[in-house]
C-alpha cells in the first residue's frame, strides 16, 4: 500500500505514485494528442452549438484589458488607458455563446489513499492537468475549483498557457499538503464543496469532477442535478480494489481506522461482512452516477489506481 511520511516532503524527492510534482503535471501537455472532450459534451443551450466557441469578438462579456498586438480590431481600443499609460491597449471581449471548462479537482483526505500503485488524489490531480492542457490547445477557457481539507478554492476560467501554470502549481502545492496524519474531523463534505460551487450560478459551462465519490449522498446528487440544469457535468470516479473488497483469508486479519477510531477484522466471516457492506456502497455510487450521467447522455467514466490511469483514461474517451 503506497504510503506517505509524516515528515516535510522533500521537494527534490518525491514519488510519484504518493504526490504529484509540478513539472510532471505540466508535463502532462504531452499525452493530449488522440483525445477530445467536445465530442462527449454538449452545451446546455440549445443556440450555443457543442464546442467552445473560439472567438474573441465585440460581444457582451468583457475578458481582461491587455497590449494591442498587430491585427486587433482597432474599435476595442481603450482611448483613456493608451493616453494614461502612452502604449495603445485594447479592451478584449468574449462572445456570450462562450463556455468555460471548469475542473472540479478532490484533494481531501479520503483520496490520499492506494493499495496498489497510485494515490487517487495523484490521479485526480493528474487528469485534471491533462484536462486543461487538452483545453488551452483547443483555444478555450478552462478554469479550476479545488476542494481540500479546510475549504474550497476557485481559480476562474482563464485561455492563457501562463494562468494554467499558475493553476498548475497551486494543485501540485495543495497536492503535497497531504499527509496521513491529517485529521478529519473538521474536513468540509463533499456537500459543502458542492454549495459552493452551486453559489456561483455557473450556466453554459462544462464542469468535470475528479473524485471517488466515496459517501455520495442523495443531497449530492440533488446538486449535481442542479449543476446539470445550465451546464454539462461529467463525473469522473477513481477507484480502488479496497473500496469494494478486502482480501478475506484463513490468516486474514484487519485493522480499520480513521484516524481516530480503530475496528478489528480478525474473524473471516466479519470480513465477509464488510466486504458485502463495501461491494454495495461501491455499487451504489455507480448505479448513482451512472444515472446522473444518463440524464444529458454523458459517459460513466471510471479510472483505477493501478498506475495507468493517464492510458486508461485516453482509451475511454477515444473509445465511446
Amino acid at each position: 500500500m503506497a504510503h506517505a511520511s509524516n515528515t516535510k516532503i522533500n521537494q527534490k524527492i518525491l514519488d510519484p505514485r504518493i504526490y504529484c510534482d509540478y513539472t510532471r503535471l505540466v508535463k502532462m501537455k504531452t499525452n493530449i494528442n488522440g483525445f477530445s472532450l467536445s465530442p462527449y459534451l454538449k452545451t446546455s443551450r440549445q443556440l450555443s452549438g457543442r464546442h467552445l466557441s473560439k472567438y474573441r469578438g465585440r460581444g457582451l462579456n468583457f475578458e481582461e484589458l491587455r497590449h494591442y498586438h498587430l491585427g486587433d480590431d482597432i474599435r476595442n481600443l481603450d482611448w483613456k488607458v493608451t493616453l494614461r499609460t502612452g502604449k495603445p491597449h485594447v479592451r478584449s471581449y468574449t462572445e456570450e455563446k462562450d463556455h468555460n471548462v471548469i475542473l472540479c479537482v478532490d484533494q481531501r483526505s479520503n483520496l490520499f489513499f492506494s493499495s496498489i500503485d497510485t494515490m487517487k488524489s495523484v490521479i485526480a490531480a493528474e487528469l485534471a492537468s491533462l484536462c486543461a492542457w487538452r483545453v488551452i490547445k483547443e483555444s478555450d477557457r478552462v478554469g479550476f475549483f479545488l476542494i481540500n481539507d479546510e475549504n474550497t478554492e476557485w481559480m476562474p476560467p482563464k485561455r492563457s498557457q501562463n494562468d494554467v501554470l499558475k493553476y498548475l502549481k497551486k494543485l501540485a502545492a495543495t497536492n503535497q499538503s497531504l499527509q496521513v496524519n491529517t485529521k478529519e474531523k473538521h474536513s468540509i463534505s463533499f456537500s459543502n464543496a458542492l454549495h459552493s460551487l452551486n453559489r456561483r450560478n455557473l450556466k453554459n459551462s462544462i464542469i468535470i469532477i475528479f473524485s471517488d465519490w466515496v459517501n455520495i449522498t442523495e443531497e449530492d446528487v440533488s446538486l449535481l442535478k442542479h449543476l446539470q440544469k445550465y451546464n454539462d457535468v461529467l463525473s469522473i470516479l477513481i477507484s480502488d480494489p479496497m473500496d469494494f473488497s478486502l482480501t478475506a483469508t484463513s490468516s486474514s486479519k484487519w485493522v480499520l481506522s480513521n484516524g481516530t477510531h480503530q475496528i478489528d477484522l480478525e474473524k473471516q466471516k466479519d470480513i465477509i461482512k464488510a466486504n458485502g457492506h463495501l461491494e454495495k456502497t461501491y455499487q451504489n455510487r455507480c448505479e448513482a452516477l451512472r444515472q446522473l450521467m444518463a440524464i444529458k447522455r454523458l459517459p460513466f467514466m471510471e479510472v483505477s489506481t493501478t498506475g495507468n490511469h493517464i492510458s486508461q483514461f485516453t482509451h475511454l474517451l477515444r473509445a465511446r
